[in-house]
């Protein structure tokens, strides 16, 4: 049953606002801005006579997870409507909040076009709050599309915004909403972002030959892999987002994550492929698409494109059984001044502190098939709530 009972406190005042919510397209509609469709097949994303543009879009507002335990809790999130038309988008997007966000992959030298609309709280029509993307690590050309809501450009409900990055730099970035940004990111507003390198192969040695995939331009192909997975490490308080459904938030202070995740989900949830279930309060909308599984075959080098956009704690991840060679840090190669001998290292452990990311590749050449793990260095971490035995982990399934 929905949790309306709350609500009915809110003033009249409120309960005109929910009539107005539930009527989003005959008060505005989404302006999305993107180059023109020119080979005429109607997929921005892919246009023959601009292969180097991407577009994508994103609506900001609420929905619900699903905890590895059960238990639901209340979000604010980004989710992808690029396959929506603009005039439906208002309609469409409300409620589709996904935990983590749309992942954003792009490649070095594209030009990348953004919008954001912001489709409000379905479930909380007496909130007015503002969001945008906050690009974070990313060297951009103008503060206006930084996010920053003090020096760029804030997206209020009903309204849109597009941002444009020329990604000229390879690395593993992250993005999330910057306005009231403890608020919004402790809420889930959070998510994958990185550029690929632009360099081409055949360089190095991958399981099945030469590399041609990259995580910078090496030259010399000592970053080469076959598969990439990106992998957020985060956590939920839930008395936070259950105060957050229950009108008012508590303190920044009090703070204090429960669940602590990849990609959005605890152990044994992070080893679902695929989606998860949709969430009973989430009306049969998927909220939890993106898997923290890694899979790969004997001998192939696997990029695991690591970030931490925690707000409370520093994390540390192990591979104890996989050695990890570190080849970046903060969207940099580690190589010296010059940049003519690479300072990778090799480590079973990576520490990142919050608004971090690390590059690392692991090679499965010698590695017998069977199950690995990859997980959190501090026991507190490998729970869900008060679940043992979950947390922040994974598996790595080497075949």
């Amino acid at each position: 049953m929905k949790r309306y009972r709350l609500h009915l406190a809110i003033p009249l005042l409120m309960g005109f606002l929910l009539l107005l919510a539930g009527l989003p397209s005959a008060w505005g509609v989404a302006y999305v801005q993107c180059p023109e469709d020119t080979d005429g097949d109607g997929d921005l994303s892919n246009n023959a006579d601009l292969p180097n543009v991407q577009c994508m879009s994103l609506t900001g507002g609420d929905g619900w997870v699903t905890m590895a335990d059960g238990r639901e809790l209340y979000i604010f999130s980004f989710s992808d409507v690029s396959a929506v038309p603009a005039a439906d988008i208002l309609d469409v997007g409300v409620f589709r909040a996904n935990s983590p966000a749309p992942t954003i992959a792009t490649r070095q030298g594209d030009e990348l076009y953004l919008t954001l609309t912001n489709v409000g709280t379905f479930n909380r029509p007496d909130l007015f709050d503002p969001h945008t993307v906050h690009y974070h690590g990313f060297p951009n050309a103008s503060a206006i599309f930084d996010g920053l809501p003090e020096s760029a450009v804030a997206v209020f409900p009903q309204a849109s915004l597009t941002y444009y990055y020329n990604n000229i730099e390879p690395g593993t970035y992250m993005y999330h909403c910057h306005v009231e940004a403890t608020e919004h990111m402790q809420m889930g507003m959070l998510g994958n972002l990185y550029v690929r390198a632009a360099q081409a192969g055949p360089l190095g040695t991958c399981g099945a030959g030469s590399c041609t995939q990259f995580a910078y331009n090496d030259g010399d192909g000592s970053t080469g892999y076959d598969l990439e997975y990106a992998l957020q490490l985060g956590g939920f308080d839930p008395d936070f987002h259950d105060a957050s459904w229950n009108v008012q938030p508590l303190p920044f202070a009090y703070m204090w994550d429960r669940y602590p995740m990849i990609n959005g989900r605890g152990y044994p949830d992070t080893t679902v492929p695929g989606a998860l279930p949709a969430p009973a309060e989430n009306g049969g909308i998927v909220s939890q698409a993106e898997s923290s599984l890694i899979t790969a075959a004997q001998g192939q080098k696997v990029l695991l494109r690591l970030s931490n956009l925690n707000i409370t704690v520093t994390h540390t991840l192990m591979s104890p059984s996989i050695p990890m060679e570190v080849v970046g840090i903060d969207s940099r190669e580690l190589r010296t001044e010059d940049g003519s001998t690479p300072l990778h290292y090799t480590t079973n452990s990576v520490t990142l502190g919050g608004g971090m990311a690390a590059d690392v590749i692991l090679d499965t050449a010698g590695i017998a098939p069977g199950t690995y793990y990859l997980y959190a260095a501090n026991l507190n971490y490998l729970s869900n709530n008060e679940e043992d035995y979950g947390g922040m982990m994974t598996e790595i399934h080497i075949n």
